[in-house]
């Protein structure tokens, strides 16, 4: 089974910026997955099974509280890791993370060697 990251966030240019910090992940046979909002989200995660989604808080139609809950409770995946990033890094929004499911939250704007430590730490993969 190869590994997978999932990449959620309505910008392009988020997605992008999180593709590029990660790539190094790529060398060590991680695949690295986009999604542009919540629905092509869960659509991905019940097709390819990420190991872990960064997933956009505040997105259009789904947000990512929902997205979150989904994976966590209605399909039940506890083994994917959902790291949330957010512009509001309030305390009520890490609350309502940790109600959804998620395991980690990250307030952006990040630096791009932050979340890839952040990531390295989370599956294992020293860079």
């Amino acid at each position: 089974m190869s590994r997978k990251i999932l990449i959620v966030d309505d910008e392009e240019n988020l997605r992008m910026l999180l593709k590029e910090s990660l790539e190094e992940f790529e060398d060590k046979g991680v695949e690295l997955l986009v999604a542009e909002n919540g629905s092509v989200a869960i659509d991905v995660i019940n097709r390819e099974e990420p190991e872990l989604v960064i997933l956009d808080v505040m997105m259009p139609g789904i947000d990512g509280f929902s997205v979150c809950n989904t994976i966590k409770n209605e399909l039940g995946l506890k083994d994917v890791y959902v790291l949330m990033l957010s512009a509001d890094g309030q305390e009520v929004n890490k609350q309502r993370g940790k109600d959804a499911g998620s395991d980690g939250f990250m307030t952006k704007p990040f630096d791009p060697y932050d979340i890839a430590n952040k990531v390295s730490e989370i599956i294992g993969i020293d860079l």
